[in-house]
């Protein structure tokens, strides 16, 4: 074994149907809430935000961890940053990200501390994301009243088409 990797590191295989959620795997510490941020997420979760989102924990060891993240289309996700370099890898959907439009085959880095969004397209986006971190956390960023209504409403407006909605197909 060489000497730069550990002897509890091996080879290893995962199951995206045997992952953890990322709740479940509980690598993802969450900074506190301002009292305007708290009854944001609440105006949110009660009409339905998690049914949004499928996030699991496909592989993590110390030093490095594989996260798969599925939002359907119009999910709300608020302006966040993790403590953590994430490099991200669309699979399929395709998701905004400022003024750029990214689809199947591309990707984004996002540094340690650097606050991002995106907003998933038509179809949703699942996505890979790769850190150098075990566990990270996750410190919401987003404020503002105006925010939250309109992510409360876009909740309430698709919480019926989350439901049953299908994952994006995978192009060619």
């Amino acid at each position: 074994m060489d000497q730069h990797t550990p002897a509890e590191y091996k080879f290893q295989i995962y199951r995206h149907a045997e992952a953890p959620s990322i709740e479940e795997a509980k690598c993802m510490s969450i900074e506190p809430f301002t009292d305007e941020q708290m009854a944001g997420m609440m105006s949110m979760f009660k009409p339905g935000y998690p049914r949004g989102d499928e996030t699991k924990v496909l592989f993590n060891m110390p030093g490095f961890s594989l996260t798969y993240a599925w939002f359907k289309a119009d999910y709300p996700l608020p302006l966040h940053s993790h403590d953590s370099d994430c490099l991200y890898y669309i699979v399929s959907g395709s998701l905004k990200l400022g003024t750029e439009e990214l689809g199947p085959r591309d990707g984004f880095f996002v540094p340690d501390s650097v606050p991002y969004t995106y907003t998933p397209g038509p179809e949703g986006v699942e996505v890979l994301e790769f850190r150098q971190k075990h566990e990270f956390n996750f410190k919401l960023m987003a404020k503002g009243t105006s925010f939250w209504k309109r992510a409360a409403d876009s909740v309430e407006k698709h919480k019926e088409d989350w439901k049953d909605a299908k994952r994006p197909a995978l192009n060619a």
